[in-house]
């Protein structure tokens, strides 16, 4: 954790800057902005059962953002939405679905039978905590993973984003159980909620439930994932800053920002971290968003191994679209249309100025090698990005 604290500080938080602490003075693990302060696995869930909202940060007048940007990046923080209740540098950002509480209360209630799973769920069975999560990353395929995994007949999955570990805590494991479909014995219950991943309670909440727990985390070049994420909220919120604006404290000085959240959820290695002091890396899957659209059915082997499953999702179930430029579902016993990702899913990137693309390269790039040395796993965002 100190080898990436001392990275992401010297990256980005030189002293320069108002509000950094100058070098050479004492500062706790809770002082650096965004950083995970070390916790004892058998710490009691707050009362609440969620993190405190912080105060806004106060941005430098030093002319890199002004207006609009400024107005927009000093919005309210919500819980749930921050790595860390320590961090307070987070935009309230929409999550990869539009789970409502409406929909929730009505998955939880006593009397749904089935859960929020759009899988043929039979009417007995019983409810379960999952077994399994998909906890991240926002952007980087998590839906498109969730919905193959669901074509298995041993998995059953709620199709809404439950959120119980980073805002809906306090309900209570009855009301989360309550969301989830039926199954029969032999089958896995399984959930995806994108936010757990960067937030700082979810590893220790999780342990609490089950320290068995599956977790998978779906990985894509960070580059790549930020434009996606602003991508999303620019369709959403049109008047918006750019990509550039935001990405940058000071783009004279090429300070990258890495208070934005945009930015800081692909910081790999810095939220794993935070993950490794509850599970061991054993129970942790990363995926590869790159090539669950390249590959997919080698990735959907990897992820039913895994979870102990017979290897039934196979190429068959894929059929590449062309137009949206990735695979789409399709079922190998009927001819029926094959079943794509919504709308909002596989939209056009805005064009970003190449050497903002550069200093992000550069900016990720010693994240990107802890990441794989922690992982054991060389995704190689640095080669592909050669390629271009």
């Amino acid at each position: 954790m100190q080898l990436v604290k001392g990275v992401l500080e010297s990256t980005v938080f030189p002293a320069a800057l108002p509000g950094t602490a100058v070098p050479g003075a004492p500062r706790s693990p809770a002082a650096l902005p965004g950083t995970v302060a070390p916790r004892s696995p058998a710490s009691p869930p707050s009362s609440t059962g969620a993190p405190a909202p912080s105060a806004a940060p106060t941005r430098a007048s030093n002319g890199s953002r002004e207006g609009a940007a400024g107005a927009w990046l000093r919005t309210p923080l919500a819980p749930g939405e921050v790595i860390t209740a320590q961090s307070g540098a987070f935009e309230r950002d929409p999550q990869e679905s539009s789970t409502t509480d409406e929909e929730l209360s009505r998955a939880g209630s006593p009397g749904n039978r089935g859960g929020s799973s759009s899988s043929t769920t039979p009417d007995y069975g019983e409810k379960r905590l999952p077994q399994a999560l998909i906890i991240g990353v926002k952007k980087g395929g998590t839906r498109a993973l969730l919905e193959a995994i669901r074509a298995h007949p041993d998995v059953r999955a709620v199709g809404t984003e439950p959120h119980f570990f980073d805002r809906n805590y306090e309900k209570g494991l009855e009301w989360y159980r309550n969301v989830m479909p039926k199954t029969l014995d032999g089958q896995i219950t399984m959930e995806k909620t994108p936010s757990y991943f960067v937030t700082n309670e979810a590893p220790r909440r999780i342990h609490s439930m089950a320290k068995d727990t599956k977790l998978i985390v779906v990985v894509r070049n960070p580059v790549t994932r930020a434009i996606s994420d602003y991508t999303q909220t620019l369709s959403k919120k049109p008047e918006i800053p750019t990509f550039e604006v935001l990405a940058f404290k000071n783009r004279t000085l090429g300070l990258i920002d890495a208070s934005w959240s945009a930015i800081r959820i692909g910081i790999y290695a810095l939220h794993l971290e935070n993950w490794l002091q509850y599970f061991p890396l054993s129970q942790i899957l990363f995926v590869s968003g790159e090539r669950l659209i390249t590959d997919p059915a080698g990735e959907m082997a990897k992820v039913q191994d895994f979870l102990g499953l017979k290897r039934i999702v196979t190429e068959k179930h894929f059929y590449f679209n062309k137009t949206k430029g990735f695979p789409c579902l399709k079922k190998p016993e009927d001819s029926s249309a094959p079943r794509c990702l919504g709308k909002s899913k596989g939209r056009t990137h805005p064009k970003i100025d190449p050497d903002v693309i550069h200093r992000l390269r550069k900016f990720y790039k010693p994240f990107n090698v802890m990441f794989y040395q922690m992982t054991g796993q060389d995704f190689q965002w640095e080669q592909e990005e050669s390629d271009k």
